[in-house]
């Protein structure tokens, strides 16, 4: 079976059922699973669905899947969720060839460094350590660490000197793992030096985009990062017209 047989073939299933398991495909088509991973990356990549570990999900899809086997539901080695795997596949469509990209830390900002793809050439500075760490693997990608004292509960360097050299970069992007959001109080934080390097990344980059799960939506921290309306798009697991998110494309920012 060619390979515009098969992806079509897929994106039917996906129609159909709202999602896939690789498994299943290659047996159904009688292939490797991992040729039909390698077709479900490549639709991922072209926003024809979202691509989660042993399968992918239609875009629609907007639950926890029940019929999913358990080892689905998450990446033993990573503990990822589903929703942080929606929200990194949909931040690896607005990324693109030759961009500087500010990345936080966070889980989702370590679940998009380990699943960009293998061809992407960019620069990412980050001072994530999870992230740093999943960068170095990828053949193309170049890394500049902005470095300091590490806090060990945000896995993530800090203080002045971070500050200071994210200062001497303009970045197209800064993908901004968010903590609390509301549309009233704006983004914020829990640790100030954390909030502090957010800050200066937002800063400095032509374009933020907010990467939230649904459940820090409409919350609020001790410590403010900046409003809502600095944000160019905010990305969460949902469909972009879910009712919690009205607040926020009221403010202007656009929904992915």
């Amino acid at each position: 079976m060619f390979k515009k047989e098969r992806q079509a073939y897929i994106l039917q299933q996906i129609t159909e059922h709202q999602k896939v398991i690789s498994a299943d495909i290659s047996q159904k088509m009688n292939v490797s699973e991992d040729t039909i991973r390698r077709d479900l990356q490549e639709l991922a990549e072209k926003g024809k669905l979202i691509k989660v570990h042993g399968g992918a999900l239609s875009l629609n899809y907007t639950e926890e899947p029940t019929t999913l086997p358990e080892q689905e539901k998450t990446v033993p080695d990573h503990g990822i969720t589903l929703p942080e795997k929606f929200i990194a596949q949909k931040a690896i469509r607005l990324i693109h060839r030759g961009m500087f990209i500010m990345t936080s830390g966070g889980s989702t900002t370590a679940q998009l460094a380990r699943s960009l793809p293998e061809d992407l050439k960019a620069t990412f500075i980050s001072g994530s350590i999870q992230a740093i760490v999943e960068f170095t693997r990828h053949p193309s990608i170049e890394v500049i660490i902005i470095g300091d004292k590490v806090s060990k509960n945000g896995k993530l360097t800090v203080g002045s000197e971070a500050i200071a050299k994210i200062k001497q970069i303009k970045a197209d992007v800064c993908l901004l793992d968010i903590q609390a959001i509301d549309a009233q109080n704006g983004i914020s934080e829990i640790d100030w030096e954390i909030a502090q390097i957010k800050k200066a990344m937002v800063e400095n980059s032509q374009k933020v985009i907010g990467m939230c799960k649904s459940e820090k939506l409409n919350t609020v921290r001790p410590v403010q990062l900046c409003p809502v309306n600095h944000l160019d798009t905010l990305i969460t697991e949902l469909e972009p017209t879910h009712e919690l998110l009205a607040p926020y494309r009221a403010a202007g920012v656009e929904i992915l």
